[in-house]
């Protein structure tokens, strides 16, 4: 990854790891069906090997690694149409949750996400991507919450964590920190109204915006990954 995302920490944590090799992979430095050597990753990040398999382990249950008995890991191909389907799974959890969010927020809750969401106008006017980053993460967060659904809040947060690497990457593209926030700005309104349809709609277009947005890292062409990725950039 460019400049300041650097790869190589003593003391890495898994975490760290998962999402250093996911930001790789979905941005192309890493391809599909790239071979990912146990061995080389654990001197890259000066860590032993358990750790690494614990990250590949994640990776792939996010499937963007694919695992194969007595042969390692590679890079998974992630094709268009396969991104796309979670993306648009993930459109309606996410308007289930600020519909429900509209109506079952306490004060609040609505005050802080109200709070939270204006101060964070600051961080795109200065371009801070990472925390900018941080913040949206916890802005769905508090949607999620808000619903008061344990198992919409469950199947939200996995289906989530499978799409996060391509959630961080829409922020690469220029003038999207800005386009984030007023799509955010729309959803709280909606919210603070009490508005339950509009602030589900709101939602739904978010995340499909954040799709189109990030169709641009998936692959095109899974039999021929040398047009994948990459070779698009």
């Amino acid at each position: 990854m460019p400049g300041k995302r650097s790869l190589v920490r003593s003391g890495t944590t898994v975490d760290q790891m998962v999402r250093a090799i996911a930001d790789r992979i979905v941005t192309g430095y890493l391809r599909p069906g790239e071979r990912l050597d146990e061995g080389s990753l654990a001197a890259r990040f000066d860590v032993s090997r358990t750790p690494v398999r614990e990250a590949l382990g994640h990776l792939s249950a996010m499937g963007l690694v694919e695992r194969r008995p007595n042969r390692g890991a590679i890079v998974a191909v992630i094709t268009q149409e396969h991104l796309a389907s979670m993306f648009e799974s993930m459109a309606e959890l996410e308007a289930i949750c600020a519909r429900f969010s509209a109506a079952r927020m306490t004060g609040g809750e609505r005050r802080s996400l109200e709070i939270e969401h204006l101060a964070s106008a600051r961080l795109v006017q200065i371009g801070a991507e990472e925390d900018y980053e941080y913040f949206n993460t916890e802005f769905h967060t508090r949607l999620y919450r808000g619903a008061h659904n344990t198992h919409v809040y469950d199947l939200t947060v996995m289906t989530r964590s499978r799409l996060a690497p391509f959630r961080r990457a829409q922020f690469m593209l220029p003038g999207r920190l800005a386009k984030s926030w007023q799509e955010h700005d729309v959803i709280v309104t909606a919210i603070m109204r009490g508005d339950g349809m509009a602030a589900g709609k709101a939602a739904r277009d978010h995340v499909s915006i954040v799709s189109e947005a990030s169709a641009v890292f998936a692959a095109v062409d899974p039999v021929h990954p040398e047009f994948s990725q990459s070779a698009r950039r």
